[in-house]
């Protein structure tokens, strides 16, 4: 078998691992930020009579531009904004990819706010655009001054915000955006990834896009809607911004099994959405029960929670892997992330903290990986 490295790959992806968490095979997975709840029967009929009415007509192509599917995602996100101001793709990773393509690329720049979510860079690698990592403050915070300091410092091309960050879990001040804004050369994206888990109070970045046609949110059907496995991500912004990332998506890139399951779901919104409520109370209940056993955990506006644990994460990685529970190493060092699910998954989390407070670590098993017979 030819190995990576025998083959003529571009000499800045050697030695590079793709992105991913792990996928093995547990009792407990809170690794990946995934609604834990499945998606509720009438809502799964209703996607499968939408797909199925596409069935017949999959010799053709799908609506290149997904109109019918951003006029639903812009009635949803409300704000004035229209189908010209609404864009879809394949996750939001995608979108961001799109941006960076229009936007970035060699001989340009995009920064971002570390720790924060670790894609950025990637995408940066594989559009060309050289990647600015810039500093967060005292406990992963972001102030206006700080921000302003260091894209002023560096003039990116395009700046990354993060609104909850990931994967520290709080929103940023709209101080910090509208001060970004003011001083950036280039393009501002704001990721809203887990906007709907916010606590009440915050204030999404969709109120500041009036008047300011560099500035782009994103977001994602993924988390509060439990829509992971649809892959749909799509962005706000004015509509030029939108015409510029029709330069460089892929014909077609959007199946009409995709547009029509996405539709589907944005019209159940109220009993996906169902779920938001829940996440948020175990969310807080993981925040209070680890402050109560006098971990330093971060403030979070997400469904999940970057919790301290007084070592090196990676063994206490693999104690809570040992307990069948399965967390997020995000390579920050003393610090673990765990996802906000059901209330018998934190029982689990939290009874697998105690035991390894209690017995000390244990060595793992070899657990499958996810999907393996």
């Amino acid at each position: 078998m030819t190995a990576l490295d025998d083959l003529p790959i571009r000499e800045d992806l050697r030695g590079r691992s793709p992105y991913g968490a792990p996928q093995l095979d547990v009792p407990v997975r809170l690794n990946t930020n995934e609604n834990s709840y499945p998606v509720p029967e009438a809502v799964v009929e209703a996607i499968g009579k939408a797909v199925t009415a596409e069935l017949r007509d999959l010799n053709r192509y799908p609506d290149r531009d997904a109109l019918a599917l951003r006029a639903d995602l812009a009635g949803y996100l409300g704000h004035g904004l229209t189908v010209e101001g609404v864009w879809a793709a394949n996750g939001s990773n995608e979108i961001q990819q799109q941006l960076l393509q229009a936007f970035g690329g060699p001989g340009r720049s995009a920064l971002g706010f570390a720790p924060a979510y670790s894609m950025h860079p990637l995408l940066a690698l594989g559009t060309g655009t050289r990647w600015v990592p810039a500093r967060r403050g005292v406990d992963f915070g972001l102030t206006a001054d700080e921000a302003v300091a260091q894209v002023r410092e560096h003039r990116p091309d395009v700046v990354f915000l993060c609104s909850p960050n990931n994967p520290t879990g709080t929103a940023l001040d709209p101080a910090v955006i509208a001060a970004v804004l003011a001083v950036a050369p280039g393009m501002v994206v704001v990721d809203e990834a887990y906007v709907e888990f916010a606590r009440p109070g915050t204030v999404s970045a969709l109120a500041v896009l009036p008047g300011h046609p560099r500035l782009v949110v994103t977001r994602t059907m993924s988390k509060a809607f439990g829509f992971a496995g649809g892959r749909l991500g799509y962005l706000a912004a004015d509509p030029a911004v939108v015409a510029a990332v029709q330069l460089v998506r892929l014909p077609y890139h959007l199946s009409a099994l995709t547009q029509a399951a996405a539709r589907a779901a944005l019209a159940h919104r109220d009993a996906l959405l169902g779920t938001v409520a829940a996440i948020m109370r175990q969310r807080d209940r993981i925040v209070s029960e680890l402050r109560r056993r006098r971990l330093r955990v971060a403030d979070s506006d997400a469904n999940f929670v970057l919790y301290e644990v007084g070592g090196d994460q990676s063994v206490a990685w693999r104690a809570m892997l040992a307990h069948g529970v399965l967390v997020r190493d995000v390579g920050l060092p003393g610090w673990l992330r765990v996802t906000a699910g059901t209330p018998a998954e934190t029982d689990a989390f939290l009874t697998a903290i105690d035991r390894i407070e209690r017995e000390g670590p244990v060595a793992p098993q070899s657990p499958r990986m996810k999907g393996t017979p």
